[in-house]
């Protein structure tokens, strides 16, 4: 693949191998591929497979297989996010140093139970960006001796990152409101420089016992590692950027501009997920499909 290692933007594709790609990714990768040729750049490929129970070496293979069978290229060598824990578990350390993560050891069964406790119902308790409930501070205000005592049990945790006191950090390192540049269009349809309202996630899950990263603190750590500059991605990202920048600040990592473009929908509006088992590319292309008709299907 492509290794021209000139000026200008940086830009990504950063696909999860646990699942067949489907039309949605065509059209992610398509956009940035083609926006990093439009505008001199260079495009980078990431494998993001730090889910080792869910990520599979036969959907990697494929990821390969799709993109360039869509005429995409790539530098070598590939960024596989579980070759990198070491990193990942730096800037862990430093978050620990600073005293704005917590290990928490609640399951989501006793999350729901605090809730339900808490007298509001389930369904109207608040939800984050992505629709999951706000963590209800469980291990918040738990002893660290408890905390440590817990952790020599060999009980399971997540590292939680305390946001009221992250964002105060961050925005005391900033000089100010933290913000980031979007050039695309917010969910909200604004663009320009926009607040970061991270406050919407609670204190989300940054790390766990088992694995020393979480999408947040790693895709923010490959994104300055690799030197990207323009991060290009659906508009379901758009409210993680939030919690990257307050990352960024807290870390020292430089600050990319954002594009978040339009989602890949069915004819019932319904976005196209792994989850819903959509088509994917190999199966179109099993039908007879060409690259051009993926193109043409994603208005590319």
């Amino acid at each position: 693949m492509q290794d021209d290692q000139s000026g200008g933007d940086v830009l990504r594709f950063a696909p999860s191998p646990n699942g067949w790609l489907h039309l949605g990714h065509a059209y992610s990768a398509l956009f940035a591929f083609e926006m990093a040729k439009r505008i001199g750049g260079r495009f980078l490929l990431r494998i993001e497979d730090i889910d080792k129970g869910r990520c599979r070496s036969e959907y990697e293979e494929a990821i390969y297989e799709d993109l360039a069978w869509l005429g995409l290229e790539w530098e070598d060598p590939v960024r596989r996010q579980s070759e990198h824990f070491a990193e990942y578990e730096r800037g862990l350390k430093r978050l620990r140093e600073m005293d704005l993560v917590y290990p928490c050891f609640a399951t989501r069964k006793e999350i729901q139970d605090a809730i339900v406790a808490s007298g509001i119902p389930l369904q109207n308790w608040p939800t984050d960006p992505d629709g999951a409930p706000l963590y209800p501070g469980i291990c918040k205000d738990m002893p660290k001796e408890r905390l440590n005592e817990l952790m020599w049990e060999g009980r399971t945790y997540a590292w939680r990152l305390d946001m009221e006191k992250a964002k105060q950090e961050a925005e005391r390192i900033n000089g100010g409101p933290v913000t980031f540049v979007e050039e695309g269009e917010s969910t909200r349809g604004d663009h320009g420089l926009l607040p970061v309202e991270p406050q919407l996630f609670g204190d989300v899950v940054i790390a766990r016992k088992d694995v020393p990263t979480s999408y947040h603190l790693a895709v923010t750590m490959d994104d300055a590692l690799q030197g990207v500059t323009l991060v290009t991605r659906g508009q379901d990202l758009f409210p993680a950027t939030y919690i990257h920048r307050i990352l960024q600040v807290l870390l020292g990592l430089p600050e990319p501009r954002y594009h978040h473009h339009g989602l890949v929908r069915d004819e019932a509006g319904r976005r196209l997920s792994k989850s819903a088992e959509d088509m994917g590319l190999r199966e179109l292309r099993s039908a007879g499909r060409s690259s051009a008709d993926i193109r043409r299907m994603v208005g590319l």
